[in-house]
Protein backbone atom coordinates (compact mmCIF):
# COMPACT_ATOMS: atom_id res chain seq x y z
CA UNK A 1 0.00 0.00 0.00
CA UNK A 2 1.44 3.44 -0.97
CA UNK A 3 2.66 5.58 1.90
CA UNK A 4 0.74 8.78 2.84
CA UNK A 5 3.70 10.83 1.59
CA UNK A 6 3.57 9.15 -1.82
CA UNK A 7 -0.20 9.64 -2.06
CA UNK A 8 0.17 13.32 -1.16
CA UNK A 9 2.90 13.83 -3.77
CA UNK A 10 0.83 12.02 -6.39
CA UNK A 11 -2.21 14.20 -5.64
CA UNK A 12 -0.05 17.31 -6.06
CA UNK A 13 1.27 16.05 -9.39
CA UNK A 14 -2.19 14.99 -10.54
CA UNK A 15 -3.54 18.46 -9.80
CA UNK A 16 -0.57 20.08 -11.51
CA UNK A 17 -1.08 18.02 -14.65
CA UNK A 18 -4.69 19.22 -14.94
CA UNK A 19 -3.28 22.61 -15.99
CA UNK A 20 -1.77 20.93 -19.07
CA UNK A 21 -5.04 19.60 -20.48
CA UNK A 22 -5.64 22.61 -22.70
CA UNK A 23 -2.08 22.30 -24.06
CA UNK A 24 -1.97 18.51 -24.38
CA UNK A 25 -0.87 18.62 -28.04
CA UNK A 26 2.18 20.73 -27.23
CA UNK A 27 2.90 18.53 -24.20
CA UNK A 28 2.61 15.39 -26.34
CA UNK A 29 4.98 16.84 -28.97
CA UNK A 30 7.42 17.66 -26.17
CA UNK A 31 7.36 14.09 -24.82
CA UNK A 32 7.74 12.52 -28.29
CA UNK A 33 10.70 14.72 -29.19
CA UNK A 34 12.18 14.08 -25.75
CA UNK A 35 11.86 10.32 -26.19
CA UNK A 36 13.49 10.40 -29.63
CA UNK A 37 16.38 12.54 -28.36
CA UNK A 38 16.92 10.14 -25.43
CA UNK A 39 16.87 7.07 -27.70
CA UNK A 40 19.78 8.39 -29.78
CA UNK A 41 22.12 7.70 -26.83
CA UNK A 42 21.71 3.93 -27.09
CA UNK A 43 21.67 4.13 -30.89
CA UNK A 44 25.03 5.89 -30.84
CA UNK A 45 26.55 3.28 -28.50
CA UNK A 46 25.25 0.45 -30.70
CA UNK A 47 27.39 1.78 -33.55
CA UNK A 48 30.57 1.18 -31.51
CA UNK A 49 30.45 -2.62 -31.90
CA UNK A 50 30.36 -2.77 -35.74
CA UNK A 51 32.80 0.15 -35.96
CA UNK A 52 35.43 -1.71 -33.91
CA UNK A 53 34.72 -5.29 -35.01
CA UNK A 54 34.24 -4.60 -38.72
CA UNK A 55 35.96 -1.30 -39.27
CA UNK A 56 39.14 -1.63 -37.18
CA UNK A 57 39.52 -5.37 -36.52
CA UNK A 58 37.92 -6.76 -39.73
CA UNK A 59 39.18 -3.93 -41.99
CA UNK A 60 35.75 -3.74 -43.65
CA UNK A 61 35.68 -0.56 -45.76
CA UNK A 62 31.89 -0.72 -46.10
CA UNK A 63 31.51 -0.28 -42.32
CA UNK A 64 33.92 2.66 -42.37
CA UNK A 65 31.84 4.32 -45.10
CA UNK A 66 28.36 4.04 -43.57
CA UNK A 67 28.98 4.34 -39.81
CA UNK A 68 30.38 7.96 -39.68
CA UNK A 69 27.44 9.40 -41.71
CA UNK A 70 25.07 7.44 -39.46
CA UNK A 71 26.67 9.09 -36.41
CA UNK A 72 26.24 12.53 -37.99
CA UNK A 73 22.62 11.71 -38.83
CA UNK A 74 21.95 10.63 -35.23
CA UNK A 75 23.29 13.90 -33.85
CA UNK A 76 21.26 15.94 -36.37
CA UNK A 77 18.13 14.06 -35.25
CA UNK A 78 19.10 14.60 -31.63
CA UNK A 79 19.65 18.33 -32.16
CA UNK A 80 16.29 18.86 -33.90
CA UNK A 81 14.27 16.87 -31.35
CA UNK A 82 16.10 18.51 -28.43
CA UNK A 83 15.25 21.96 -29.81
CA UNK A 84 11.57 21.00 -30.21
CA UNK A 85 11.51 19.66 -26.66
CA UNK A 86 13.24 22.65 -25.06
CA UNK A 87 11.12 25.18 -26.96
CA UNK A 88 7.82 23.46 -26.16
CA UNK A 89 8.84 22.94 -22.53
CA UNK A 90 9.73 26.61 -22.16
CA UNK A 91 6.40 27.58 -23.78
CA UNK A 92 4.44 25.29 -21.48
CA UNK A 93 6.37 26.42 -18.40
CA UNK A 94 5.64 30.07 -19.15
CA UNK A 95 1.93 29.39 -19.58
CA UNK A 96 1.75 27.31 -16.41
CA UNK A 97 3.43 30.00 -14.28
CA UNK A 98 1.24 32.71 -15.82
CA UNK A 99 -1.94 30.69 -15.18
CA UNK A 100 -0.98 29.91 -11.58
CA UNK A 101 -0.09 33.52 -10.85
CA UNK A 102 -3.33 34.77 -12.37
CA UNK A 103 -5.39 32.32 -10.31
CA UNK A 104 -3.44 33.20 -7.16
CA UNK A 105 -3.89 36.93 -7.75
CA UNK A 106 -7.63 36.48 -8.27
CA UNK A 107 -7.77 34.42 -5.05
CA UNK A 108 -5.72 37.10 -3.26
CA UNK A 109 -8.25 39.78 -4.16
CA UNK A 110 -11.15 37.62 -2.95
CA UNK A 111 -9.68 36.66 0.40
CA UNK A 112 -11.42 38.09 3.49
CA UNK A 113 -9.86 40.97 5.42
CA UNK A 114 -9.04 38.76 8.48
CA UNK A 115 -6.72 36.70 6.26
CA UNK A 116 -4.66 39.82 5.54
CA UNK A 117 -4.62 40.59 9.27
CA UNK A 118 -3.09 37.18 10.05
CA UNK A 119 -0.54 36.85 7.21
CA UNK A 120 2.61 38.79 6.35
CA UNK A 121 2.42 40.73 3.10
CA UNK A 122 5.94 39.46 2.31
CA UNK A 123 4.74 35.85 2.47
CA UNK A 124 1.78 36.64 0.23
CA UNK A 125 4.04 38.25 -2.36
CA UNK A 126 6.67 35.49 -2.26
CA UNK A 127 3.97 32.87 -2.80
CA UNK A 128 2.86 34.50 -6.03
CA UNK A 129 6.29 35.54 -7.30
CA UNK A 130 8.58 32.75 -6.03
CA UNK A 131 6.50 29.67 -5.18
CA UNK A 132 4.52 29.77 -8.44
CA UNK A 133 7.79 29.81 -10.39
CA UNK A 134 9.23 26.94 -8.37
CA UNK A 135 6.18 24.79 -9.18
CA UNK A 136 7.49 24.45 -12.74
CA UNK A 137 10.51 22.67 -11.28
CA UNK A 138 8.18 19.96 -10.00
CA UNK A 139 6.28 20.13 -13.28
CA UNK A 140 8.34 20.18 -16.44
CA UNK A 141 11.94 20.02 -15.27
CA UNK A 142 11.28 16.84 -13.33
CA UNK A 143 9.28 15.37 -16.20
CA UNK A 144 12.07 16.26 -18.62
CA UNK A 145 14.77 14.65 -16.50
CA UNK A 146 12.63 11.64 -15.60
CA UNK A 147 11.51 10.88 -19.15
CA UNK A 148 14.70 11.75 -21.01
CA UNK A 149 17.16 10.23 -18.57
CA UNK A 150 14.78 7.38 -17.75
CA UNK A 151 14.55 6.39 -21.42
CA UNK A 152 18.30 6.83 -21.79
CA UNK A 153 19.01 4.56 -18.83
CA UNK A 154 16.46 1.93 -19.91
CA UNK A 155 17.67 1.90 -23.51
CA UNK A 156 21.31 1.63 -22.43
CA UNK A 157 20.47 -1.12 -19.92
CA UNK A 158 18.50 -2.94 -22.65
CA UNK A 159 21.48 -2.78 -24.96
CA UNK A 160 23.76 -3.98 -22.15
CA UNK A 161 21.46 -6.96 -21.56
CA UNK A 162 21.59 -7.69 -25.27
CA UNK A 163 25.40 -7.62 -25.25
CA UNK A 164 25.92 -9.66 -22.06
CA UNK A 165 23.08 -10.21 -19.60
CA UNK A 166 25.33 -11.73 -16.93
CA UNK A 167 27.55 -8.67 -16.70
CA UNK A 168 24.50 -6.40 -16.76
CA UNK A 169 22.98 -8.08 -13.70
CA UNK A 170 25.85 -6.65 -11.67
CA UNK A 171 24.51 -3.16 -12.43
CA UNK A 172 21.15 -4.00 -10.87
CA UNK A 173 22.72 -4.72 -7.49
CA UNK A 174 23.28 -0.99 -6.85
CA UNK A 175 19.68 0.11 -7.47
CA UNK A 176 18.22 -0.78 -4.02
CA UNK A 177 21.04 1.10 -2.27
CA UNK A 178 20.54 4.15 -4.51
CA UNK A 179 16.75 4.10 -3.94
CA UNK A 180 17.20 3.96 -0.13
CA UNK A 181 19.67 6.85 -0.22
CA UNK A 182 17.31 9.01 -2.30
CA UNK A 183 14.36 8.28 -0.02
CA UNK A 184 16.23 9.35 3.13
CA UNK A 185 17.57 12.53 1.55
CA UNK A 186 14.14 13.44 0.07
CA UNK A 187 12.55 13.84 3.50
CA UNK A 188 15.36 16.13 4.58
CA UNK A 189 15.11 18.22 1.41
CA UNK A 190 11.30 18.67 1.69
CA UNK A 191 11.67 20.03 5.23
CA UNK A 192 14.46 22.39 4.15
CA UNK A 193 12.39 23.59 1.16
CA UNK A 194 9.49 24.56 3.42
CA UNK A 195 11.90 26.48 5.67
CA UNK A 196 13.37 28.19 2.60
CA UNK A 197 9.94 29.47 1.54
CA UNK A 198 9.36 31.06 4.95
CA UNK A 199 12.86 32.59 4.95
CA UNK A 200 12.36 34.09 1.48
CA UNK A 201 9.07 35.54 2.72
CA UNK A 202 10.90 37.05 5.71
CA UNK A 203 13.50 38.68 3.43
CA UNK A 204 10.71 40.04 1.21
CA UNK A 205 8.86 41.40 4.26
CA UNK A 206 11.94 43.21 5.59
CA UNK A 207 12.56 44.73 2.15
CA UNK A 208 8.93 45.83 1.92
CA UNK A 209 9.02 47.36 5.43
CA UNK A 210 12.30 49.19 4.77
CA UNK A 211 11.02 50.66 1.49
CA UNK A 212 7.56 51.58 2.79
CA UNK A 213 8.87 53.04 6.05
CA UNK A 214 12.09 54.55 4.65
CA UNK A 215 11.39 58.03 6.10
CA UNK A 216 10.77 56.55 9.53
CA UNK A 217 13.99 54.53 9.27
CA UNK A 218 15.96 57.67 8.43
CA UNK A 219 14.49 59.97 11.08
CA UNK A 220 14.91 57.45 13.90
CA UNK A 221 18.31 56.21 12.74
CA UNK A 222 17.04 52.69 12.20
CA UNK A 223 19.49 51.84 9.41
CA UNK A 224 21.67 49.62 11.62
CA UNK A 225 18.66 47.83 13.06
CA UNK A 226 17.20 47.15 9.59
CA UNK A 227 20.61 46.01 8.28
CA UNK A 228 20.82 43.63 11.23
CA UNK A 229 17.34 42.21 10.52
CA UNK A 230 18.19 41.79 6.84
CA UNK A 231 21.59 40.21 7.57
CA UNK A 232 20.03 37.68 9.91
CA UNK A 233 17.28 36.75 7.43
CA UNK A 234 19.81 36.53 4.59
CA UNK A 235 22.15 34.39 6.71
CA UNK A 236 19.30 32.00 7.56
CA UNK A 237 18.46 31.70 3.87
CA UNK A 238 22.13 31.12 3.00
CA UNK A 239 22.51 28.40 5.64
CA UNK A 240 19.38 26.70 4.38
CA UNK A 241 20.73 26.71 0.80
CA UNK A 242 24.01 25.20 1.99
CA UNK A 243 22.13 22.47 3.89
CA UNK A 244 20.11 21.64 0.77
CA UNK A 245 23.25 21.44 -1.38
CA UNK A 246 25.00 19.32 1.28
CA UNK A 247 22.14 16.84 1.48
CA UNK A 248 21.92 16.62 -2.31
CA UNK A 249 25.70 16.31 -2.63
CA UNK A 250 25.83 13.43 -0.14
CA UNK A 251 23.14 11.64 -2.11
CA UNK A 252 25.03 12.19 -5.39
CA UNK A 253 28.37 11.09 -3.93
CA UNK A 254 26.94 7.89 -2.50
CA UNK A 255 25.17 7.12 -5.79
CA UNK A 256 28.39 7.62 -7.74
CA UNK A 257 30.27 5.42 -5.25
CA UNK A 258 27.80 2.58 -5.71
CA UNK A 259 28.02 2.92 -9.49
CA UNK A 260 31.83 3.00 -9.38
CA UNK A 261 31.89 -0.23 -7.33
CA UNK A 262 29.54 -1.87 -9.83
CA UNK A 263 31.68 -0.61 -12.73
CA UNK A 264 34.84 -2.01 -11.15
CA UNK A 265 33.25 -5.47 -10.90
CA UNK A 266 31.93 -5.20 -14.47
CA UNK A 267 35.35 -4.28 -15.87
CA UNK A 268 37.00 -7.15 -14.00
CA UNK A 269 34.56 -9.80 -15.20
CA UNK A 270 34.42 -8.29 -18.72
CA UNK A 271 38.20 -8.57 -19.02
CA UNK A 272 38.00 -12.24 -17.96
CA UNK A 273 35.27 -12.95 -20.52
CA UNK A 274 37.24 -11.16 -23.24
CA UNK A 275 40.25 -13.41 -22.53
CA UNK A 276 37.97 -16.41 -22.97
CA UNK A 277 36.79 -14.94 -26.34
CA UNK A 278 33.22 -14.68 -25.05
CA UNK A 279 33.25 -10.91 -25.71
CA UNK A 280 34.63 -9.45 -28.94
CA UNK A 281 36.68 -6.28 -28.89
CA UNK A 282 33.76 -4.33 -30.37
CA UNK A 283 31.28 -5.77 -27.86
CA UNK A 284 33.62 -4.95 -24.98
CA UNK A 285 34.08 -1.38 -26.31
CA UNK A 286 30.33 -0.95 -26.74
CA UNK A 287 29.67 -2.41 -23.27
CA UNK A 288 32.23 -0.08 -21.69
CA UNK A 289 30.84 2.95 -23.56
CA UNK A 290 27.27 2.17 -22.49
CA UNK A 291 28.35 1.70 -18.88
CA UNK A 292 30.21 5.03 -18.97
CA UNK A 293 27.26 6.82 -20.56
CA UNK A 294 25.02 5.57 -17.75
CA UNK A 295 26.89 7.79 -15.28
CA UNK A 296 25.46 11.16 -16.38
CA UNK A 297 21.73 10.26 -16.52
CA UNK A 298 21.88 8.28 -13.27
CA UNK A 299 23.64 11.23 -11.62
CA UNK A 300 20.89 13.59 -12.84
CA UNK A 301 18.20 11.21 -11.65
CA UNK A 302 19.92 11.04 -8.25
CA UNK A 303 20.04 14.86 -8.16
CA UNK A 304 16.39 15.11 -9.10
CA UNK A 305 15.39 14.64 -5.48
CA UNK A 306 16.42 18.18 -4.52
CA UNK A 307 14.50 19.77 -7.40
CA UNK A 308 11.53 17.48 -6.84
CA UNK A 309 11.19 18.25 -3.13
CA UNK A 310 11.64 21.99 -3.74
CA UNK A 311 9.01 21.90 -6.47
CA UNK A 312 6.57 19.79 -4.47
CA UNK A 313 6.97 22.06 -1.44
CA UNK A 314 6.20 25.04 -3.69
CA UNK A 315 3.22 23.22 -5.25
CA UNK A 316 1.94 22.42 -1.77
CA UNK A 317 2.19 26.11 -0.84
CA UNK A 318 0.53 27.31 -4.06
CA UNK A 319 -2.39 24.88 -3.91
CA UNK A 320 -2.90 25.53 -0.19
CA UNK A 321 -3.21 29.22 -1.06
CA UNK A 322 -5.62 28.51 -3.93
CA UNK A 323 -7.73 26.45 -1.52
CA UNK A 324 -8.03 29.27 1.03
CA UNK A 325 -11.64 30.19 1.80
CA UNK A 326 -12.75 33.33 0.00
CA UNK A 327 -15.10 35.99 1.36
CA UNK A 328 -18.53 34.71 2.30
CA UNK A 329 -20.57 35.79 -0.72
CA UNK A 330 -23.71 33.66 -0.64
CA UNK A 331 -26.09 36.57 -1.14
CA UNK A 332 -28.45 36.45 -4.10
CA UNK A 333 -30.08 39.89 -3.96
CA UNK A 334 -29.02 42.66 -6.33
CA UNK A 335 -29.47 46.26 -5.18
CA UNK A 336 -30.90 48.58 -7.80
CA UNK A 337 -31.05 52.03 -6.18
CA UNK A 338 -31.05 51.76 -2.37
CA UNK A 339 -32.47 54.60 -0.32
CA UNK A 340 -29.71 54.21 2.25
CA UNK A 341 -31.45 53.26 5.50
CA UNK A 342 -28.94 51.42 7.72
CA UNK A 343 -29.97 49.39 10.76
CA UNK A 344 -27.55 47.90 13.29
CA UNK A 345 -29.62 45.35 15.18
CA UNK A 346 -28.33 43.81 18.45
CA UNK A 347 -24.91 43.81 16.88
CA UNK A 348 -21.84 42.37 18.64
CA UNK A 349 -18.41 41.60 17.24
CA UNK A 350 -15.17 40.07 18.50
CA UNK A 351 -11.97 39.76 16.48
CA UNK A 352 -10.56 36.24 16.08
CA UNK A 353 -8.41 35.21 19.06
CA UNK A 354 -9.37 38.39 20.96
CA UNK A 355 -10.44 38.12 24.60
CA UNK A 356 -12.72 41.15 24.69
CA UNK A 357 -15.65 42.19 22.54
CA UNK A 358 -14.88 45.02 20.12
CA UNK A 359 -18.61 45.82 19.88
CA UNK A 360 -21.45 44.85 22.21
CA UNK A 361 -25.20 45.09 21.68
CA UNK A 362 -25.21 47.93 19.15
CA UNK A 363 -28.71 49.10 18.18
CA UNK A 364 -28.82 52.04 15.79
CA UNK A 365 -30.99 53.12 12.85
CA UNK A 366 -29.64 55.67 10.36
CA UNK A 367 -32.28 57.18 8.08
CA UNK A 368 -31.75 57.81 4.34
CA UNK A 369 -29.83 61.05 3.75
CA UNK A 370 -28.96 61.42 7.44
CA UNK A 371 -25.47 62.34 8.62
CA UNK A 372 -24.43 60.45 11.76
CA UNK A 373 -21.11 61.09 13.47
CA UNK A 374 -19.32 58.49 15.59
CA UNK A 375 -17.09 59.87 18.34
CA UNK A 376 -15.25 58.35 21.24
CA UNK A 377 -11.85 57.52 22.59
CA UNK A 378 -9.41 55.46 20.56
CA UNK A 379 -10.38 51.77 20.70
CA UNK A 380 -14.04 52.46 21.41
CA UNK A 381 -15.14 50.53 18.29
CA UNK A 382 -15.88 53.31 15.79
CA UNK A 383 -13.81 51.98 12.87
CA UNK A 384 -14.85 48.42 13.64
CA UNK A 385 -18.51 49.38 13.37
CA UNK A 386 -18.18 51.00 9.94
CA UNK A 387 -15.99 48.09 8.73
CA UNK A 388 -18.94 45.75 9.26
CA UNK A 389 -21.19 47.68 6.86
CA UNK A 390 -19.28 46.80 3.64
CA UNK A 391 -18.70 43.35 5.20
CA UNK A 392 -14.94 43.60 5.62
CA UNK A 393 -15.82 41.54 8.71
CA UNK A 394 -19.00 39.64 9.54
CA UNK A 395 -20.81 40.25 12.85
CA UNK A 396 -20.34 37.70 15.60
CA UNK A 397 -23.90 38.27 16.76
CA UNK A 398 -26.84 40.29 15.44
CA UNK A 399 -27.18 41.69 11.95
CA UNK A 400 -27.00 44.76 9.72
CA UNK A 401 -29.91 45.74 7.49
CA UNK A 402 -29.82 47.96 4.41
CA UNK A 403 -33.28 49.23 3.53
CA UNK A 404 -34.64 46.42 5.72
CA UNK A 405 -32.65 43.74 3.88
CA UNK A 406 -29.93 41.76 5.74
CA UNK A 407 -26.61 42.64 4.11
CA UNK A 408 -25.54 38.96 3.98
CA UNK A 409 -28.40 38.35 1.55
CA UNK A 410 -26.99 40.96 -0.83
CA UNK A 411 -24.23 40.07 -3.26
CA UNK A 412 -20.94 41.57 -2.08
CA UNK A 413 -20.23 43.38 -5.35
CA UNK A 414 -23.72 44.90 -5.33
CA UNK A 415 -23.46 45.95 -1.67
CA UNK A 416 -20.06 47.60 -2.06
CA UNK A 417 -21.07 49.25 -5.31
CA UNK A 418 -23.33 51.56 -3.27
CA UNK A 419 -20.77 52.46 -0.58
CA UNK A 420 -17.97 55.03 -0.88
CA UNK A 421 -15.12 55.33 1.62
CA UNK A 422 -12.77 58.20 2.43
CA UNK A 423 -10.35 57.44 5.23
CA UNK A 424 -7.50 59.16 7.03
CA UNK A 425 -4.97 56.79 5.46
CA UNK A 426 -5.56 57.59 1.80
CA UNK A 427 -4.74 54.72 -0.54
CA UNK A 428 -3.48 55.82 -3.95
CA UNK A 429 -1.91 53.79 -6.74
CA UNK A 430 1.38 54.44 -8.49
CA UNK A 431 -0.46 55.69 -11.54
CA UNK A 432 -1.74 58.91 -13.07
CA UNK A 433 -4.05 61.38 -11.34
CA UNK A 434 -6.77 60.47 -13.84
CA UNK A 435 -6.44 56.74 -13.17
CA UNK A 436 -6.67 57.26 -9.40
CA UNK A 437 -9.84 59.36 -9.67
CA UNK A 438 -11.39 57.05 -12.29
CA UNK A 439 -10.90 54.12 -9.90
CA UNK A 440 -14.07 55.34 -8.22
CA UNK A 441 -16.09 54.11 -11.14
CA UNK A 442 -14.64 51.25 -13.13
CA UNK A 443 -15.29 51.57 -16.82
CA UNK A 444 -15.10 54.40 -19.34
CA UNK A 445 -14.89 57.77 -17.63
CA UNK A 446 -14.72 60.91 -19.75
CA UNK A 447 -12.25 63.70 -19.12
CA UNK A 448 -15.18 66.06 -18.45
CA UNK A 449 -16.42 63.77 -15.65
CA UNK A 450 -12.92 63.65 -14.16
CA UNK A 451 -12.66 67.43 -14.23
CA UNK A 452 -16.11 67.83 -12.66
CA UNK A 453 -15.20 65.45 -9.81
CA UNK A 454 -11.86 67.20 -9.28
CA UNK A 455 -13.56 70.61 -9.31
CA UNK A 456 -16.11 69.52 -6.70
CA UNK A 457 -13.29 68.13 -4.54
CA UNK A 458 -11.32 71.41 -4.71
CA UNK A 459 -8.56 69.50 -6.49
CA UNK A 460 -8.69 70.88 -10.03
CA UNK A 461 -6.43 73.85 -9.35
CA UNK A 462 -3.46 71.84 -8.06
CA UNK A 463 -3.98 69.10 -10.66
CA UNK A 464 -3.79 71.57 -13.56
CA UNK A 465 -0.64 73.08 -12.01
CA UNK A 466 1.13 69.68 -12.15
CA UNK A 467 3.60 69.00 -15.02
CA UNK A 468 1.27 66.71 -16.99
CA UNK A 469 -2.03 67.65 -15.39
CA UNK A 470 -4.35 64.66 -15.08
CA UNK A 471 -1.69 62.48 -16.75
CA UNK A 472 0.91 63.12 -14.03
CA UNK A 473 2.15 59.94 -12.30
CA UNK A 474 1.86 60.59 -8.54
CA UNK A 475 4.33 57.94 -7.32
CA UNK A 476 3.89 55.09 -4.87
CA UNK A 477 1.16 55.91 -2.30
CA UNK A 478 0.93 59.40 -3.88
CA UNK A 479 4.33 60.35 -2.50
CA UNK A 480 4.57 63.35 -4.86
CA UNK A 481 1.46 64.95 -3.33
CA UNK A 482 0.82 66.68 -0.02
CA UNK A 483 -1.53 65.20 2.56
CA UNK A 484 -4.33 67.58 1.62
CA UNK A 485 -3.88 66.89 -2.08
CA UNK A 486 -4.02 63.13 -1.52
CA UNK A 487 -7.15 63.54 0.55
CA UNK A 488 -8.86 65.64 -2.11
CA UNK A 489 -8.05 63.02 -4.77
CA UNK A 490 -9.73 60.43 -2.55
CA UNK A 491 -12.78 62.69 -2.26
CA UNK A 492 -12.85 63.17 -6.05
CA UNK A 493 -12.75 59.40 -6.40
CA UNK A 494 -15.70 59.04 -4.01
CA UNK A 495 -17.61 61.82 -5.80
CA UNK A 496 -17.17 60.05 -9.12
CA UNK A 497 -18.51 56.82 -7.66
CA UNK A 498 -21.66 58.72 -6.61
CA UNK A 499 -22.69 56.08 -4.06
CA UNK A 500 -25.76 56.67 -1.85
CA UNK A 501 -23.86 55.61 1.31
CA UNK A 502 -20.69 57.39 2.40
CA UNK A 503 -18.20 56.47 5.14
CA UNK A 504 -15.76 59.15 6.31
CA UNK A 505 -13.14 57.70 8.63
CA UNK A 506 -11.30 60.64 10.23
CA UNK A 507 -10.85 62.16 6.77
CA UNK A 508 -9.41 65.48 8.02
CA UNK A 509 -7.59 64.50 11.21
CA UNK A 510 -4.07 64.60 9.74
CA UNK A 511 -4.38 67.88 7.83
CA UNK A 512 -3.27 71.43 8.50
CA UNK A 513 -5.84 74.23 8.89
CA UNK A 514 -5.76 75.41 5.25
CA UNK A 515 -5.94 71.90 3.83
CA UNK A 516 -8.64 70.97 6.31
CA UNK A 517 -10.76 73.90 5.18
CA UNK A 518 -10.47 72.88 1.52
CA UNK A 519 -11.11 69.24 2.28
CA UNK A 520 -14.05 70.06 4.56
CA UNK A 521 -15.63 72.10 1.78
CA UNK A 522 -15.23 69.17 -0.59
CA UNK A 523 -16.66 66.77 1.99
CA UNK A 524 -19.74 68.93 2.47
CA UNK A 525 -20.43 68.70 -1.26
CA UNK A 526 -19.81 64.97 -1.15
CA UNK A 527 -22.19 64.43 1.78
CA UNK A 528 -25.17 66.12 0.13
CA UNK A 529 -28.16 63.78 -0.36
CA UNK A 530 -26.20 60.79 0.95
CA UNK A 531 -26.48 58.63 4.04
CA UNK A 532 -23.22 59.50 5.75
CA UNK A 533 -21.36 57.95 8.69
CA UNK A 534 -18.56 60.19 9.93
CA UNK A 535 -15.83 59.06 12.32
CA UNK A 536 -14.49 62.29 13.75
CA UNK A 537 -11.36 63.08 15.69
CA UNK A 538 -11.86 66.84 15.56
CA UNK A 539 -15.27 67.48 17.10
CA UNK A 540 -15.52 70.87 15.42
CA UNK A 541 -16.02 69.12 12.08
CA UNK A 542 -19.19 67.28 13.12
CA UNK A 543 -21.12 69.95 15.04
CA UNK A 544 -23.68 70.17 12.20
CA UNK A 545 -24.27 66.41 12.02
CA UNK A 546 -27.90 65.32 12.28
CA UNK A 547 -26.97 63.03 15.17
CA UNK A 548 -23.84 62.25 17.12
CA UNK A 549 -23.27 58.76 18.51
CA UNK A 550 -20.84 58.61 21.41
CA UNK A 551 -19.14 55.22 21.81
CA UNK A 552 -17.33 53.88 24.85
CA UNK A 553 -15.69 50.44 25.18
CA UNK A 554 -17.62 49.00 22.24
CA UNK A 555 -21.03 50.25 23.38
CA UNK A 556 -23.21 53.24 22.51
CA UNK A 557 -23.02 55.61 25.46
CA UNK A 558 -24.97 58.63 24.16
CA UNK A 559 -26.94 59.72 21.10
CA UNK A 560 -28.11 63.24 20.27
CA UNK A 561 -27.33 66.50 18.49
CA UNK A 562 -24.33 68.62 19.33
CA UNK A 563 -26.36 70.99 21.50
CA UNK A 564 -28.38 68.35 23.36
CA UNK A 565 -25.25 66.33 24.17
CA UNK A 566 -23.45 69.41 25.47
CA UNK A 567 -26.46 70.23 27.63
CA UNK A 568 -26.52 66.69 29.00
CA UNK A 569 -22.98 67.26 30.36
CA UNK A 570 -22.08 63.63 29.80
CA UNK A 571 -19.26 61.87 27.97
CA UNK A 572 -19.58 63.99 24.82
CA UNK A 573 -19.47 67.23 26.79
CA UNK A 574 -16.33 66.01 28.50
CA UNK A 575 -14.72 65.08 25.16
CA UNK A 576 -15.69 68.49 23.76
CA UNK A 577 -14.15 70.27 26.76
CA UNK A 578 -10.87 68.36 26.30
CA UNK A 579 -10.89 69.10 22.56
CA UNK A 580 -11.61 72.81 23.16
CA UNK A 581 -8.74 72.99 25.66
CA UNK A 582 -6.34 71.33 23.16
CA UNK A 583 -7.49 73.71 20.42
Amino acid sequence: MPSPGFQKNWMLYKRLLTYLRRYWKVFFASLVSLSIAASTEAAFVSLMKPLVDHGFVGKDLHAIYWIPPAIVGLFVLRGVTSFINEYSTSWLTGHLVQTLRQEMFVRLLRLPVPYYDDNMSGRLMSRITYDADQVTVAGFNIITVSVKDGITVLSLLGYLLYLDWQLTLICFTVFPAVALCIRIVSKRLRKLSHQSQLQIAQVTQILNDSITCQKLVKIYGGESYEVGRFDKASADLRRNAVKQVSASSISTSLTQLFIAIALAFVLYFAALRAQQNVLSAGAFMAFLSAMTMLFAPIKRIANISQSLQKGLAAAESVFAFLDETTENDHGTRQLASPKGQITFQQLSFRYPHAEKWALEDINLVIQPGETVALVGASGSGKTTLVSLLPRFYDPTQGQILLDGLPVEEIRLASLREHIALVSREVVLFNDTVAANIAYGRMGNVSRDELMAAAQAANALEFIEAMPDGFDTVIGEHGVKLSGGQRQRLAIARALLKNAPILILDEATSALDTVSEHLVQEALEKLMQNRTTIVIAHRLSTIENADRIVVMNHGRIAEIGTHQTLLAAKGLYANLHKIHFRES
